[in-house]
Parts: C-alpha cells; sequence; structure tokens
C-alpha cells in the first residue's frame, strides 16, 4: 500500500503516488538549481512545470488516476535531463560545441493572436502551414466576398474551435518545436523568432549526423517515409472533408437567408415552392428543418475534418454534441412528418365531366381540330406535365397547367359527333381532389366544321398544384373525316388502349373512319405494297396465305422472290437483297 500526495502543478491538482512525487520533486529541484543565474528563471520554470502538468493532463483518464513512476518516467524522458541542456556559453567558450539531437513533434494548429489583427487564426494558418500570413488574410476577403459574406462562418469555426497559443510550450508547438527544457530556456532568453531558426538548424543538422553516422538503417528510413505518406494521405482526407463540409454549410445558409425563406424577399422560386407545398406547411420551417437535418452531419464532418488537420482541436464538449443530436432527431421526424402529409395529398383522385354536348355535323363533313394559345398565359403550344405562374387580367396568380390531351373514338350510338370534357385531379380525400379538379377553367370554341381547344387550362393559385389536366373526348360516326391541325402534335393520344383512336403523327391528313379505323385518304401509296403484289395475283408459283382476325388482316406470300408479309401497319418483305420493313408511319 503506497501513500498519494495531491500536488498543485501549475495550477492543476493531480494525485501522485509518494515515491512519485519524491522523484518529480528532485527533477524540477535539480531544474531550478540549473538555471540558478539564468536570466528570467521565473518565468522558465513556471513553463516549465505548465509543460509538465499538460502532459499529466494527456495521460490521466479520469479524476481518480494516481500518477506513478512510470508515468513520471516518460515525462523525464520528454523533457530531458537539466544537464543534457544546460550549456554554460562562458565557460565552454573556448571548447569545440556539442550538438544534441533533440526530439522534434507535429506542428500544432494555435491561434497566434500577438501577431493579429481580428482573432489571429490567419497568423496560426500561417506557421501550420508555412504560408506568409498576407496571403493567407487576402485569401480570406476574397473567399468572403466571392461567397456573399458566408465563408466568414469558416473564420468563426476555426476563431471558436482552434485554441490560443499561450503559453511558452504552445508558442514551441506552434512551430513544431520539442517542448523540453532547452527550448523553453532558449524561448525565453532569446526570444521566439530566433529559436524559430535554430530549430530549423538543428533539425537539418539531425537528418544530416543520422545520415552520415548511418545510425537510420534503409528500412527505418522507409519505414519514416511511408508513415509520412500516410500522414499526409490523412491530412488530405481532412482537408476534403472540411472543403465539402464547408461549401454545404454555405450552401444551406444562402439558400436559407438569401433566397426570401422567411419573406424578405419574394422570389418567383417561392412561389414556386409554395404551389407544389401542399399540406401548407410554413416555408419557412420547413428551410429550417432541413438546414438542420442536413446541416448538423456536415458540421460534424467538418469538425472531424478539423480533427484530422489539428491535433490540438478543442471540442465543442458534450452537452453541445447531445443538443446537436437531438435537434437532428426532431428536424427528420419534423420532415418526415411533412413528407407523409405531402403524400397523403395524392392518395385520392377524381375526375369531374365538365360539357357534354353534340356538335351537330354531319357524318359526311370534315372535322378540323387545332389547338388555341394565349399570348397571357402560354407562347408555345406545347403538351407539358408541369405548370408555370402567371397573372390573369386582374392581376391575379394564378397556375396556368398545359397538361392537356386529345382523344378520338368511334362513336357507335348514333350519327352525330359529340365532345367531352373531362378533369382530373389529386387530393387528400375524394372531395378534396374532386373540388380541386372543378375549380380548373377550361375554353374551347366551334366555329362551323373547326374545333378550337385551348391549349391550356387554369387554375386559382390557392388550389396549388396536384397533377390536374384536361382530357378532350371526341366521338365521330362511321365515315366521317377528321383532319387535325399541326399543333395538336403533343396534344393527340398516341397510345392504344380501350377503343381510342390514334392519329400516328398524321397531322395536316385527312382521316376518315372506315370500319372502326383511321384510314388516311391522301397519304401517298407505297408502290411495292400496293401495286407489285397485285401483278403477282394470277401468278401460281408459290403459296399465298391470307390470315384474317378481328383486330387485323395480314397476307404472307411466299415464292421465288422470297418471303413478303403485309397488313394493314406494316410490311416486311425478305428477298435475296436483304430485309426490307416499312410502316404506314414511313
Amino acid at each position: 500500500m503506497n501513500k498519494t500526495v495531491n500536488i498543485n502543478l501549475a495550477g492543476i491538482f493531480f494525485h501522485i503516488d509518494e515515491d512519485a512525487y519524491l522523484k518529480l520533486q528532485r527533477y524540477i529541484q535539480a531544474i531550478k538549481r540549473s538555471f540558478t543565474d539564468s536570466q528570467g528563471r521565473d518565468e522558465i520554470i513556471a513553463d516549465i512545470e505548465a509543460r509538465i502538468a499538460e502532459l499529466f493532463s494527456e495521460k490521466i483518464k479520469d479524476e481518480r488516476q494516481v500518477i506513478g513512476i512510470k508515468e513520471v518516467d516518460e515525462i523525464i524522458e520528454v523533457m530531458g535531463q537539466p544537464e543534457d541542456y544546460r550549456l554554460d556559453e562562458e565557460i565552454f567558450e573556448d571548447e569545440p560545441k556539442t550538438s544534441y539531437q533533440r526530439p522534434t513533434r507535429s506542428k500544432q494548429l494555435f491561434r497566434d493572436t500577438s501577431n493579429s489583427y481580428v482573432g489571429g487564426v490567419s497568423s496560426g494558418l500561417s506557421h501550420y502551414l508555412g504560408i506568409d500570413s498576407i496571403w493567407l488574410r487576402i485569401a480570406w476577403i476574397l473567399f468572403t466576398i466571392f461567397s456573399s459574406g458566408a465563408f466568414i462562418l469558416i473564420y468563426i469555426a476555426f476563431w471558436i474551435f482552434v485554441p490560443e497559443a499561450k503559453s511558452t510550450a504552445d508558442y514551441l508547438a506552434m512551430k513544431g518545436e520539442a517542448v523540453n527544457i532547452s527550448n523553453i530556456e532558449k524561448k525565453i532568453k532569446e526570444g521566439f523568432n530566433d529559436v524559430a531558426d535554430k530549430v530549423k538548424d538543428v533539425d537539418y543538422q539531425k537528418y544530416s549526423d543520422k545520415v552520415k553516422s548511418g545510425s537510420t538503417s534503409f528500412f527505418e528510413a522507409l519505414g519514416d517515409v511511408l508513415l509520412v505518406v500516410l500522414k499526409v494521405f490523412v491530412k488530405f482526407i481532412g482537408v476534403i472533408l472540411i472543403l465539402v463540409a464547408g461549401v454545404t454549410l454555405i450552401s444551406l445558409f444562402i439558400s436559407l437567408f438569401a433566397v426570401g425563406t422567411f419573406g424578405f424577399i419574394e422570389t418567383p422560386f417561392t412561389e414556386y415552392i409554395d404551389v407544389v407545398n401542399r399540406p401548407n406547411v410554413p416555408l419557412w420551417l420547413v428551410s429550417m428543418l432541413t438546414l438542420f437535418a442536413v446541416g448538423i452531419p456536415f458540421f460534424f464532418l467538418f469538425i472531424l475534418g478539423l480533427k484530422i488537420v489539428i491535433n490540438n482541436l478543442k471540442s465543442i464538449g458534450t452537452p453541445a454534441k447531445l443538443a446537436l443530436l437531438a435537434v437532428w432527431i426532431l428536424s427528420v421526424i419534423g420532415l418526415t412528418i411533412v413528407g407523409i402529409r405531402q403524400v397523403t395529398q395524392e392518395a385520392y383522385d377524381a375526375e369531374v365531366i365538365e360539357d357534354s354536348r353534340n356538335l351537330y355535323l354531319q357524318p359526311t363533313d370534315t372535322l378540323r381540330i387545332q389547338m388555341v394559345g394565349n399570348n397571357r398565359y402560354v407562347r408555345g403550344l406545347y403538351h407539358r406535365n408541369n405548370f408555370k405562374i402567371k397573372r390573369d387580367e386582374n392581376d391575379n396568380k394564378v397556375i396556368v397547367i398545359q397538361d392537356i390531351e386529345v382523344f378520338l373514338k368511334e362513336n357507335g350510338e348514333d350519327s352525330i359527333p359529340k365532345l367531352e370534357i373531362r378533369k382530373n385531379a389529386e387530393g387528400s380525400s375524394y372531395d378534396n381532389a374532386k373540388e380541386r379538379a372543378a375549380a380548373l377553367k377550361y375554353n374551347y370554341d366551334i366555329k362551323g366544321n373547326t374545333l378550337l381547344l385551348d391549349g391550356y387550362a387554369i387554375t386559382d393559385y390557392t388550389h396549388k398544384y396536384n397533377d390536374q389536366e384536361i382530357e378532350i373526348i371526341i366521338s365521330i360516326p362511321e365515315g366521317m373525316t377528321v383532319i387535325a391541325d399541326e399543333n395538336t402534335s403533343g396534344f393527340n393520344n398516341s397510345w392504344k388502349y380501350n377503343d381510342y383512336l390514334t392519329i400516328d403523327g398524321k397531322e395536316e391528313k385527312y382521316l376518315k373512319l372506315i370500319d372502326g379505323k383511321l384510314t388516311c385518304e391522301d397519304c401517298p401509296k407505297d408502290e411495292w405494297q400496293y401495286n407489285e403484289w397485285k401483278d403477282d395475283e394470277d401468278e401460281t408459283d408459290g403459296v399465298k396465305i391470307n390470315i384474317n382476325s378481328e383486330d387485323e388482316n395480314a397476307n404472307l406470300k411466299i415464292d421465288k422472290d422470297g418471303v413478303q408479309i403485309k397488313s394493314e401497319e406494316v410490311d416486311i418483305k425478305i428477298d435475296e437483297n436483304g430485309v426490307k420493313i416499312k410502316t404506314d408511319k414511313q
């Protein structure tokens, strides 16, 4: 059972074994004796004690841990013995000077407030990176200007998390010098800048001596090189994390405050977001939730990158970490709720038939279909599945929808062409979807034999956009001819389903409904499709097969010229010249 002693070292309390305390006391007394006549003795001793306290703090895992002989020996090994560093230049003036190999350490990032204008960040980075501080200050200014002031957040983060160099040990660590008795003494007596130059000389001399003496083997040197490469790679990863996380945080910051999120600035961008915001959740709330849900993980990535690059980075503390974690969890839950409410707005769809009427045309008449635009709402007649926000005649905001589709079908009930306008929309309930569909405003007109259809529909801004669309059903009797204007291309239905007819790209062609199918009356005939077959009707050499079904008719011919298959939609000919395929679209 060993007796323990409580000591106060540089203002920090430690529990230390009695034997370890006696050894540490003898060590410090020896240091004091070695600096008896030195200028600045008290300051040197204070810095040495502060450095010893710092090393003890790094080794202690909890407050109840007791420092033993082992820890004291490790500290002495790092600091060095007084007699190893004490050189009295007056006594050994005529003796050749002996160079000592003094251990160096990697640089640590501190804020150098002794050479600062604001917080000492640029001056500290200049020591760490080996770049003149003036260039770093210029870089901060340029980055801040080009990022609209957002880049200053990174400077503030450095200011908060990078510790200030206060003690002599901090200034030596900032230059990458071993914090031992010799360097502390020189710092006090000669000034930090002179010490930095001498340390560089000692470093070069140290590696030169190692090469000359052969004390470092090839494999040890190779290991050192690989270790340096690994450290550089790790630092590079840290820099990448800092850049990626920093840019993301700045982007989130700009999107939150510079795009009118809080209503400071009204922009078309915010209008479009508001239109698709179907649950009517405040935009500023969604932005804040997004900022926290996305920004907090990237903030921790930013801190991780700083810790990789900066060895002595201060921690933000456990309470701050727990608070940020709680905010992140609440933000994710909030966004999940908003997302669920957004999805439920599409749970139901409804259809409203606005108008159904007869066109009062004879089957022998030709029905012309034409789309009509409006310079106030649309500048081009195109079928789109999205929307635009415009102003009506009263300067009120409206939603312009160009999801208009024209369907043709056969009227098997009577010989009168008919028109039907259907409006579709989605909503959180059937009644909500039906109300939104009924709110669509769509116009058309009939002038003679021409059916003029608007290429757009409008609805009030408050109704939001929820996949509203207009379907125009035109039913024509058998034998009637239809011609679709060129501007209907894109609006015409192109899918064959149910009993709908398709124009198949034959706009500006006269299409007649014969036997339930649209037949082109003015389309050019294909010579080999129609003539060659007729010329071969009297030939008996070969096999001809006629295939009939309810949907279509096809003919198969096999003779000395090859194989030929013909139908209303496709013609295939296989002969010695190869394969020739033609469709009704060619």
